[in-house]
């Protein structure tokens, strides 16, 4: 499988990677469903076995059951694995509902309660999942870097931020990557934030690549519609009207190149997006082993320019049926 160096560091991550999303089952405020531990370590398992080499998961996942099913998953194998998680975001006890925080005694807090978790001496990337309060960046970005220094973390880095919070951190300890939503779907980076991060040698870690699952090519109104309460995507303007239509339609068409090239839609979605040589890895959400059999593929899959070309037309198409 490929890698490519994350930003100025040593670390080397796969073009695929394991995230743990949906490892936190549906008892929290974005859970996307019921989800068995035992499908999600042995999902996790079995892409370690085809090479990937980085898992990507959050305090927040779950309340913090993501992060121990990862050290679960991990036990007797963590010098194989690359771990990154994430701060920023809390909850309170018996609570369903999350709240922000860049506070330096929250983040101190925090790396302390996932250090325990994952059940591991040090985090090889650390990041701040949202960039709220605003005001409190420089606070939290600061601690951050201390944290560094006390060889809590190995590497630190960012998510959800925009340009201007990019460069407010950027002047106070260098970024070594930046995670934001990028898929044929959502592609607000490439104005300006893809470069900014080429010219600070700052890695990017794509999540949502495939959309929430809408870009696999399996869903349909009516299974949209069986979704569970507890699944996030039944609140999401994607999955609902009147995007969801034009979002269908778009992929049904997107379906062709896939069937054209004799890859399935998932490996599309994912090598569309790892085109791009300043994307370093794409994450792939694991809730079972067959899962990421299919989606590993993609780090091998090159798109030719014509396929790029028959891409930008068919998404160009939706825009417009968005924009009238």
């Amino acid at each position: 499988m490929r890698t490519r160096r994350l930003g100025y560091s040593d670390l080397h991550f796969t073009t695929i990677g394991i995230g743990t999303w949906a490892m936190g089952g549906g008892n929290w405020k974005f859970g996307w469903g019921p989800q068995d531990d035992q499908s999600s370590i042995a999902g996790i398992h079995r892409a370690l076995d085809l090479g990937i080499n980085w898992i990507d998961t959050a305090a927040i996942y779950g309340h913090g059951h993501a992060e121990t099913v990862v050290s679960k998953a991990i036990k007797g194998i963590r010098d194989d694995v690359l771990i990154a998680t994430k701060c920023s975001r809390i909850w309170k006890e018996g609570s369903i509902e999350i709240e922000s925080s860049l506070k330096s005694a929250s983040i101190r807090k925090e790396v302390e309660d996932s250090l325990r978790r994952l059940d591991i001496e040090t985090i090889d990337l650390y990041q701040i999942h949202w960039p709220y309060p605003d005001e409190d960046i420089e606070e939290g970005w600061t601690t951050m870097s201390e944290l560094v220094h006390e060889g809590k973390v190995r590497y630190i880095g960012v998510s959800n931020f925009n340009l201007d919070q990019l460069q407010r951190a950027q002047k106070i300890f260098p970024i070594v990557s930046l995670q934001p939503p990028y898929s044929m779907l959502r592609r607000d980076i490439e104005e300006g934030i893809l470069d900014y991060c080429t010219a600070n040698d700052i890695g990017v870690i794509a999540y949502s690549p495939m959309q929430a699952g809408l870009l696999t090519g399996t869903f349909s109104k009516e299974r949209i519609s069986n979704l569970p309460d507890s699944d996030w995507r039944t609140k999401n303007p994607f999955f609902q009207e009147p995007q969801l239509s034009v979002n269908l339609n778009c992929v049904e068409e997107l379906q062709s190149v896939a069937k054209n090239k004799g890859i399935t839609m998932a490996q599309l979605s994912l090598a569309w997006v790892l085109r791009k040589p300043n994307v370093t890895s794409a994450i792939v959400g694991v809730r079972r082993p067959g899962q990421i059999e299919e989606t590993a593929l993609a780090s091998d899959i090159d798109l030719s320019h014509e396929e790029q070309d028959q891409i930008e037309s068919i998404l160009a198409q939706r825009e417009h049926s968005l924009n009238n």
